[in-house]
């Protein structure tokens, strides 16, 4: 059980519509790993031809050494999560769990051990008995997710499993989905729009935008060095600020077209210039409130408490609204028309060429 997924130049084609253009990747023996990105970036295209349920026009998907574009997707030993749950209403949670192995003709003691084993292991076994309309959404899930892996797929697909429920109970659930797909150790492909879901659970995450991967790393790496602007934006939350990058010796100087500069020691450029127009970004909790008057000179609009942090929008002098984040303190929080000063954190914030597609940013330092 558990297999690595390669995908080779994978295209996929409504009519004359170009919907993944030469799609390469890697999908590693037991790994989580998410698909994430806004709607109609291609990332359920890609889950349903991995699948078999969508057509391939061109390139290849291996399990392992395996071709399988012409396989039906009944015999790509897969497990299916849907957003739906698509559990049977007039089986039990036993006779749901049951269901795919009743179909691969196994013994009835040998279903039967395989059913209880995988009841403790999603912790509802407790609800064996119960039909699906006496189940939360949550213990849903849950035999939907048992239903899936208690066959022992080589793969394990998750079509946006946990948008139907409240907020609370995603976040319990996607840790229990985590801890599950540990446990057993299949290889899984998740889909989501939810990059909060997405960076609590994957291994590795490939943000995508019209077909095309923008951004393949680890939670930490999406978030710390986004590869763009759009993964900057989607990941998290940030501001996006104009400014001029001059280089001076071996450094470069981050003008802040707020009036405000700093210089750089981790600026990667692929040929030195001597100056150039760039993309900043800085997320809310890069910023460093400061009585030093050299800084950007901003106004607090309004201020949004959420316990440990206070996040304040503020104007800058340029006019632009920008949000950042405090640690809220035993001090009154700050009112509407207070002046402050802002600085940056100059290791975590990111650098982008004017079109925001190139990060000119080299790694975060310790």
């Amino acid at each position: 059980m558990s297999v690595t997924i390669t995908i080779k130049d994978l295209v996929k084609k409504y009519a004359d519509t170009t919907v993944i253009p030469e799609l390469s990747l890697e999908i590693k023996k037991g790994e989580f790993f998410t698909l994430l990105g806004p709607s109609g970036c291609g990332k359920t295209t890609l889950l349903r031809m991995i699948a078999g349920f969508n057509s391939i026009e061109g390139g290849t998907i291996r399990f392992n050494e395996r071709v399988i574009n012409e396989v039906e997707p009944g015999k790509r030993n897969i497990g299916m999560v849907f957003q739906s749950y698509a559990i049977f209403p007039h089986l039990t949670v036993k006779g749901n769990i049951a269901f795919g192995l009743e179909n691969r003709k196994i013994s009835k003691e040998e279903i039967a051990s395989k059913v209880d084993d995988i009841l403790k292991v999603v912790q509802i076994e407790q609800y064996k008995d119960r039909m699906p309309k006496n189940l939360s959404g949550g213990q849903q899930q849950r035999v939907a997710l048992a239903r899936a892996i208690v066959i022992r797929p080589d793969v394990l697909l998750m079509d946006e499993p946990l948008s139907n429920l409240d907020a609370k109970l995603r976040i319990d659930m996607r840790n229990a989905i985590k801890d599950i797909q540990r446990e057993v150790g299949i290889t899984t492909v998740y889909v989501t729009h939810d990059q909060e879901e997405a960076m609590a659970v994957s291994d590795r995450i490939a943000v995508m935008k019209s077909g095309i991967i923008q951004h393949l790393g680890t939670p930490q790496e999406i978030y710390q060095r986004p590869a763009n602007v759009f993964v900057a934006t989607f990941i998290g939350r940030t501001n996006i600020i104009e400014g001029t990058l001059t280089q001076e010796a071996d450094q470069y100087r981050l003008q802040f077209n707020a009036g405000y500069s700093e210089t750089m020691s981790n600026i990667r450029l692929p040929k030195p210039q001597a100056s150039l127009n760039v993309k900043i970004s800085v997320r809310p909790e890069e910023f460093i409130m400061t009585e030093d008057q050299t800084g950007m000179r901003a106004t607090i609009v309004h201020s949004v408490f959420l316990g440990q942090n206070t996040h304040y929008f503020v104007d800058l002098e340029s006019g632009q609204r920008i949000e950042i984040t405090q640690e809220s303190k035993t001090t009154q929080i700050l009112e509407p028309g207070e002046i402050i000063y802002l600085k940056v954190k100059t290791d975590k914030i990111n650098v982008y060429d004017a079109a925001g597609e190139l990060n000119y940013t080299g790694s975060v330092q310790s």
